[in-house]
């Protein structure tokens, strides 16, 4: 579908030397553009820790001199999950570093370079909207990406459009699952890292022209499904009544 339609365009994929953000970055280059990652696993571009200001400061400085201008930039890398019991003051501190500061500071770095019909996409979670115990550290951060999303949408109306997506369960190995594990979905299974990729190159596409400041939860329509006794392979246990 996107095959040579971003030809000598550059796309910046932060986190994007394994799951999602690798995928992101290999569907760009098949629609031809040339792509920047950063991230702290071996790469092509940068290796560097998108929660250190002076990586970020670097890997824009390295853009800007191989290329000269950025098309898209998708903020990807993953915050540390990390519950209020175990987690530091320092862990949830790093967390929101990599989850907010790096994609509000790397796109002020990078605006200079931005293209006409430049795009940027967060990506966050559908955890913005919902949780499991011990996980405060991941959530704050996706909660926080999801709301600059609209921010930065506003302030930088005529400049790009900025939107975010919302992953639901994603196994970024594309294995198949049978069972209540793929029945629980309304989609009929779980989701993987080309669901999150193709809206990613759509969104930076024209034809999302007319769509900023939008967060798109990609979940299977998991949020969406009350599960009670019986329902996808759950069984109320004695004792215990639903919770919803």
């Amino acid at each position: 579908m996107f095959e040579g339609m971003f030809a000598g365009r550059v796309a910046v994929v932060t986190g994007g030397a394994r799951g999602i953000g690798k995928t992101v970055a290999e569907e760009f280059r098949k629609a031809g553009a040339s792509v920047c990652v950063i991230d702290l696993l071996p790469n092509d571009f940068f290796i560097g820790d998108v929660g250190d200001k002076n990586a970020l400061e670097s890997f824009a400085e390295k853009i800007a001199g191989a290329y000269g201008r950025v098309d898209f930039l998708v903020n990807n890398a993953l915050p540390v999950m990390k519950g209020i019991d175990a987690c530091s003051y320092e862990e949830f501190d790093y967390a929101l570093r990599v989850g907010v500061a790096a994609p509000f500071y790397l796109t002020k770095l990078l605006l200079p370079f931005f293209a006409p019909g430049a795009s940027v996409v967060n990506i966050s979670s559908s955890r913005d909207r919902m949780s499991q115990p011990q996980t405060e550290s991941y959530t704050a951060a996706k909660g926080g990406i999801s709301a600059l999303t609209h921010a930065l949408a506003v302030s930088l109306a005529g400049k790009a459009r900025v939107n975010s997506i919302s992953p639901g369960w994603i196994d970024t190995s594309f294995r198949r699952y049978e069972g209540p594990d793929a029945s629980q979905q309304p989609a009929g299974r779980v989701g993987n890292p080309l669901d999150i990729a193709s809206m990613v190159l759509y969104l930076c596409s024209d034809m999302a022209g007319f769509i900023t400041g939008e967060n798109i939860c990609i979940d299977g329509g998991m949020t969406h499904l009350m599960i009670y006794h019986n329902d996808c392979g759950w069984t109320l246990q004695e004792n215990r009544g639903p919770e919803k």
